[in-house]
């Protein structure tokens, strides 16, 4: 398995998950948004079907904080 995901969106693509991610994440609010991340990540976790995968990018995501 590859140390980092293979790109699959474009730049623009990827700018609009990160403004919806944004957006999301403030309509959450402060108090709910461990909670919103937790059901998100686990929705992509179902979508990707790999714990694997899901468990590299955990570890991807986790470097450089």
């Amino acid at each position: 398995m590859s140390d980092t995901p293979t790109p699959n969106l474009p730049i623009e693509q990827l700018e609009r998950v990160y403004d919806a991610l944004a957006q999301a994440i403030d309509t959450a609010g402060e108090d709910r948004r461990q909670l919103f991340l937790v059901k998100l990540a686990l929705l992509n976790a179902n979508a990707l079907g790999s714990a694997d995968v899901f468990e590299t990018h955990l570890d991807i995501a986790l470097r450089d904080l």
